[in-house]
């Protein structure tokens, strides 16, 4: 759609925005976008930086608002390659940490010399000469590593909102004029309030950058998840006309087009086999580690992988309409919806400024009026003072320091937390989705079981079967083959060997004509198979696939191979029970697996044959129920889930693609790991909430004093340098609490 083409009523465009970066750019973007007519619903999405906009608007005039309101849009077509966004994000990152690194270079030497009376005298000729220039070096410092927040401030201004970039505008400049002030000005200031405090504005631009970078990297990359997906589709289908094979755009497949898929390839569309037989690769699109094998009738997924065979195959679902496409719509859409967390620091901020300007207005007043000579000089200092110890160095800090220290902690127990706002969510957690596959099982089929009859002993059974797999491509004969090697066994050479699609292998060993295989081959060759019937379905019950082993019309042996479960998942089931935590199992796999693998772990609820379009609607409709929910998966399938979820996991082997979509990544793949992040969840917002109480206690109390209420009582003023030092020590607290996380054990067994 072009840009300059009006919008359709209820029709639905992307805009990727530009100059949003804070949690407070959503409200004056949702405003500005709101604003123009026509528009229905607006979804930003902070993750990502963009909005979802349906009605019938003009995006000529989306984009012009936007533009008034200090943002850039752009509208998003097709199925774009956000590695450009994800590179300017590593750039913001870097941007930040050399603003932070400028800034710290000027105000740490400042602080140290001002502490250690380095510096010369306000009011001489060598300290105007000297101030003059740290003036100045202080105001290109601030251009360099604050002129970000100002100008945010001024946006926000703009649309009548306020967040820290108003309070860190606020706090800096208003420290950085009055110093300037006094170089000049010193002998008409009380003589207590003869100093200066560029290091203030230079030490808390430090600062804030510094967290601000760290918030960008927690945050992630949630566009690598699109672009992942993005990547699994092929840019071109070999296509059948007129008795040729021809290489096309992927765009140009129609309907009932034929296309030709050979081994190794990346299948183009949706379509159903019409010629020949092969195994493909789903577990992109279901999760399931076994390869699926394909014949005539069988259906075939965009973006999944064809093993060995060659097939031509009729395109049923082409574009938008297949469901690797769906995949991709239902991760934006969760991306979307889920409602990024507003920094808690933001909320108060937006009632806090406004209150702080009006405090210090009415303190100037106050003092001008009434206050003693020279009026001025302490209407200026009082109104000053209010702004340096509302400065939020430690209230920017709060959350942030303990996020980064969290997320080290993290790291240690083999946790990588993405997003910072998992922190604040995980410990709320009252449900728990698991996946089965790789989650929950292993993830790689094995050889569980070996029963010999006739005299056979297992070994023979098992080096028989294997003789013959060594020339199959089955999916199972890997597990088949594993087991053998790791016995050391000796394989026969087999002859005549054949094999027939979906039921099973035969060849001869040792001039005996060997078959192995389902039930189907057994009734082929007019094998009674009945009285092992009890066996097979005992071992079917468990998730199990069992294959028949028979030489001359005789069975002598059955083995059975399976995805088992991990080690522990049935202990940090039984930890999250343990705890309230309601544990369901979600897969696309059969029921009796599925009844299988959860009751091996300890899981009472199990919703089987759930295609991945699914996944997240099972998580929408629990959070419908109010629950708060996570999901943990590895898979594609499990993309959309991860991202409607609360909180997603996912397990550190699985695809980039579920790690990407994620919310936290358990690096080695254990479920223990859950409780643990869970528990440390709870531990970080106690933490932040604690910092947070820090940083406003000097405010509230510093505040007040700093107005001059206890000049009438006890004829005390605060002077701006016990302001400046009420600030820092703010910081200090922050700081030091929310280093205490490094040191807290957290065993998954013990977990709070």
């Amino acid at each position: 759609m072009s840009t300059d083409q009006t919008m359709s009523q209820d029709q639905e465009i992307r805009l990727s925005i530009l100059g949003m970066r804070c949690a407070g750019c959503i409200a004056a973007v949702e405003t500005a976008l709101q604003g123009v007519a026509g528009v229905e619903t607006v979804n930003v999405n902070f993750a990502d930086h963009s909005a979802v906009v349906t009605g019938s608007a003009d995006p000529a005039l989306l984009k012009s608002a936007l533009k008034e309101a200090g943002y850039d849009g752009a509208v998003m077509e097709g199925l774009e390659d956000p590695s450009d966004e994800e590179r300017q994000e590593e750039e913001r990152y870097r941007d930040l940490m050399r603003k932070a690194a400028v800034a710290g270079a000027l105000g740490l030497p400042l602080m140290l010399g001002a502490h250690l009376d380095w510096f010369p005298m306000m009011g001489t000729r060598e300290g105007t000469g000297f101030w003059t220039t740290v003036a100045l070096l202080t105001l290109v410092v601030m251009f360099y590593s604050g002129g970000h927040f100002f100008t945010s401030a001024i946006k926000l201004l703009r649309v009548k909102q306020a967040n820290m970039d108003t309070l860190i505008a606020l706090g800096t400049g208003s420290a950085w004029l009055y110093s300037s002030i006094v170089i000049d000005y010193s002998d008409n200031l009380p003589s207590l309030s003869n100093h200066a405090y560029f290091e203030a504005s230079a030490v808390i631009l430090a600062f804030i950058n510094l967290g601000s970078a760290l918030e960008t990297r927690a945050r992630g990359k949630t566009s690598a998840a699109i672009r992942a997906l993005i990547g699994l589709q092929p840019r071109t289908a070999r296509v059948v006309r007129e008795g040729q094979d021809v290489d096309i755009p992927i765009e140009q497949v129609g309907l009932g087009e034929t296309l030709r898929v050979r081994p190794g390839e990346k299948i183009a569309v949706d379509g159903e086999l019409i010629e020949g037989h092969s195994t493909v690769d789903e577990s992109m699109l279901t999760g399931e580690s076994m390869p699926v094998e394909k014949l005539v009738g069988s259906t075939v997924a965009a973006g999944t992988i064809n093993q060995h065979g060659s097939f031509l195959f009729t395109a049923t679902r082409i574009g938008r309409d297949t469901a690797l496409a769906q995949i991709i719509h239902s991760v934006r859409q969760a991306q979307s919806s889920k409602p990024a967390l507003a920094r808690l620091a933001d909320k108060i901020s937006a009632v806090f400024v406004p209150t702080v300007v009006a405090i210090s207005i009415f303190s100037f007043f106050v003092w001008l009026i009434f206050g003693p000579d020279p009026a001025v000089g302490y209407a200026f200092v009082t109104s000053m003072t209010v702004l340096v110890i509302a400065c939020p160095c430690a209230l920017g800090l709060a959350t942030p320091i303990s996020v980064m220290v969290s997320v080290g902690r993290a790291a240690q127990m083999g946790v990588l937390i993405r997003k910072g706002e998992a922190l604040q969510t995980a410990g709320k957690l009252t449900c728990l989705i698991l996946d089965k596959t790789g989650t929950v099982t292993v993830g790689k089929p094995t050889l569980s079981h070996i029963v010999a009859f006739e005299g056979y002993g297992e070994e023979q059974v098992l080096q028989r079967a294997a003789s013959l797999e060594s020339g199959s491509e089955h999916p199972l004969a890997a597990a088949i083959l594993a087991a053998a090697e790791e016995k050391q066994l000796k394989l026969d050479r087999v002859r005549k060997f054949h094999a027939v699609a979906g039921h099973g292998i035969t060849g001869r060993i040792a001039d005996q004509q060997w078959l192995f295989g389902n039930a189907a081959l057994m009734a082929e060759h007019q094998i009674d198979v009945d009285a092992h019937g009890d066996v097979m379905a005992e071992l079917a019950a468990q998730g199990q696939t069992p294959m028949l082993l028979a030489v001359d019309k005789v069975v002598v042996g059955i083995l059975s191979v399976a995805d088992p479960i991990k080690a522990d998942s049935a202990r940090a089931v039984q930890q999250l029970q343990r705890r309230g935590v309601r544990v369901l199992m979600v897969t696309g796999d059969n029921p009796i697996t599925a009844q299988a693998i959860a009751a091996q772990a300890g899981i009472s609820e199990v919703r089987a044959q759930v295609l991945p379009q699914d996944k997240a609607a099972v998580v929408k409709e629990l959070q419908a129920q109010g629950e708060i929910v996570g999901m943990v998966g590895d898979g594609i399938n499990d993309a959309p889930a991860l991202a409607q979820a609360d909180v997603g996991f996912a397990i550190g082997t699985g695809t980039d693609v579920a790690i990407e979509s994620a919310d936290v990544v358990l690096l080695q793949g254990s479920l223990l790991k859950v409780p643990a992040a869970m528990a440390l969840s709870r531990l970080t917002v106690a933490n932040i909430k604690q910092n947070l109480f820090g940083a406003f206690f000097y405010n509230t109390v510093g505040i007040p004093v700093a107005a001059g209420l206890l000049y009438p009582l006890f004829g005390v003023l605060l002077n701006p340098m016990i302001a400046g030092a009420a600030m820092a020590m703010s910081s200090v607290t922050v700081v030091s609490n929310a280093n205490r996380l490094r040191w807290i054990k957290l065993d998954e067994e013990d977990a709070p």
